[in-house]
């Protein structure tokens, strides 16, 4: 079952009690014709996913959100649409729940922080072709969290913040249109990466990136121009592009 409404910051809006994944029933509509932006929500998901495959828990309570875009650049430069979405989701919790505005963090390349625990994350997925269309999504742990994880994680209910998932895809749905506008299809991409930086979690501190055939360690100290992560080790500067970043002080609690 799903209902189709308008007024998210000009996008139109479809919500299902139950999908398996927002982002796979939102590429599966851009095969079928549907344009967007358009945003598909879910009560719960029973497939969700995290990045590389990952399940994403998905009880009711939290926000499950993904916006179909159409050709919101060139497929090159869509990845950094992830960078974009992050700040929209730190921004949409710092209006939602204002107390928390400055516990929250960006952890590279795609985590929402409350203090060192994970309470949100963005799935960036594209659907090649003439038409090309990304489905940007968004999970937020607003009343519940899993319990054994590789990164801890929390929620908002936990550290005070009682929001309910409709609020949070207001301020959400406000807060992407306001970050899309300054990405500019990629044309603003030096303006994200630097707001990005202010908020980044480990910044200047020693991080270790686990990676898919090992792990490396070093001091955070940015992010080239293309959203790469600028670890410097003993043998020079590494440029990472994909990986799991762990804050010393989480590894060693």
């Amino acid at each position: 079952m799903n209902r189709e409404a308008t007024g998210l910051a000009g996008a139109r809006h479809r919500h299902y009690e139950t999908l398996g994944s927002t982002n796979a029933e939102a590429l599966a509509l851009a095969r079928a014709g549907e344009r967007g932006p358009l945003w598909v929500t879910a009560d719960t998901q029973t497939s969700g996913r995290g990045r590389r495959g990952r399940q994403w828990m998905s009880p009711a309570g939290n926000l499950y959100a993904t916006l179909l875009l159409n050709k919101p650049s060139s497929p090159e430069v869509a990845p950094q649409l992830s960078f974009v979405a992050a700040l929209a989701a730190y921004d949409a919790i710092s209006a939602a729940a204002p107390p928390l505005a400055n516990r929250l963090a960006l952890k590279w390349p795609n985590d929402v922080l409350i203090g060192d625990a994970k309470a949100g994350g963005i799935l960036v997925e594209g659907e090649s072709g003439a038409d090309f269309a990304v489905a940007v999504g968004i999970g937020i742990n607003c009343a519940s969290h899993p319990g054994e994880t590789p990164y801890p994680a929390t929620d908002l209910a936990a550290n005070g913040a009682v929001v309910t998932p409709a609020l949070l895809l207001r301020e959400l749905a406000t807060a992407t249109a306001a970050r899309l506008s300054q990405w500019e299809g990629g044309r603003g991409f030096a303006a994200v990466r630097a707001d990005w930086l202010k908020r980044a979690a480990g910044l200047g501190q020693r991080v270790t990136v686990r990676l898919g055939d090992g792990e490396q360690t070093g001091v955070f100290q940015g992010l080239d121009e293309t959203g790469r992560l600028l670890l410097q080790t003993l043998d020079g500067v590494e440029k990472v592009a994909a990986g799991d970043v762990f804050l010393a002080r989480v590894l060693s609690a």
